[in-house]
């Protein structure tokens, strides 16, 4: 049901028609948020998104024509997903440079993977890369790791699609969805699986001990930069595996 501060925005009032719809379609947003969410960054909150698909059913509810021919469920599922949409554009805080060298990181992890046959260390990474260990170790640390999922991809002229509108198209109906997602979620454990032992540590004591990265620190005693660059780099190799489900689906 609506939260209380999203329903006070109009007054309780049983023969508004407005509000009739609001209250009839709140579980709509409940079910279109989590849908959504299996698909985003543990870091985003499915409350945050039901509340955003509240303001775009009241939107939807507000400005919907019933003459126009359409079901109001099939208007107001387009605004709901539009109003969540938006605020994870919103969310979305990584700097285009950083993003940047966030790609060409989980590039040479690609090629050296298929080249070394398994998963290369940092040491590897940095000379791949050309650059020394430092500062390849200062391009995670920059990055903070917190997106599986980019918002938005400000490099378009790579040819690759904008991440929301891909996520939206995601969620047009089409029978194969749940088979796609139950397919990503297992791609994604076996991935997870698959990290070097540290960053596999690190990846559970935050997503599932949801230690911040201090406490993760005290744990495998290491600084706080150090779990950072884990993070980044675990974020990077998952990020590459599952472009490579992306692309071979």
């Amino acid at each position: 049901m609506p939260s209380p501060r999203a329903l006070g925005m109009y007054r309780q009032n049983a023969t508004d028609p407005v509000e009739e719809r609001v209250r009839t379609h709140a579980p709509l947003v409940k079910r279109l948020a989590y849908h959504m969410i299996a698909k985003l960054p543990a870091s985003v909150e499915v409350d945050d998104l039901i509340q955003a698909g509240l303001i775009g059913l009241m939107e939807a509810a507000r400005n919907f024509d019933p003459a126009a021919g359409a079901q109001f469920e099939t208007y107001a599922s387009q605004r709901i997903r539009g109003a969540m949409l938006d605020e994870l554009r919103e969310a979305d805080w990584l700097p285009r440079h950083i993003r940047k060298s966030m790609r060409d990181i989980e590039r040479a992890l690609v090629k050296l993977e298929h080249q070394l046959g398994r998963a290369p260390n940092e040491i590897e990474m940095a000379q791949a890369m050309n650059l020394p260990l430092a500062e390849y170790q200062t391009l995670l640390a920059d990055a903070r790791g917190h997106q599986l999922i980019y918002y938005e991809d400000f490099d378009n002229d790579e040819g690759q699609r904008d991440a929301l509108d891909g996520l939206a198209a995601d969620f047009k109906s089409d029978p194969l969805n749940d088979l796609d997602e139950d397919a990503f979620r297992r791609t994604l454990v076996h991935s997870i699986e698959h990290l070097p032992e540290r960053e596999k540590m690190v990846m559970a004591l935050y997503y599932n001990e949801e230690l911040n990265l201090k406490e993760i620190g005290a744990v495998l005693g290491v600084s706080e930069s150090r779990v950072c660059q884990l993070h980044s780099q675990a974020i990077a190799r998952l990020r590459a595996k599952l472009s490579d489900w992306t692309q071979n689906r």
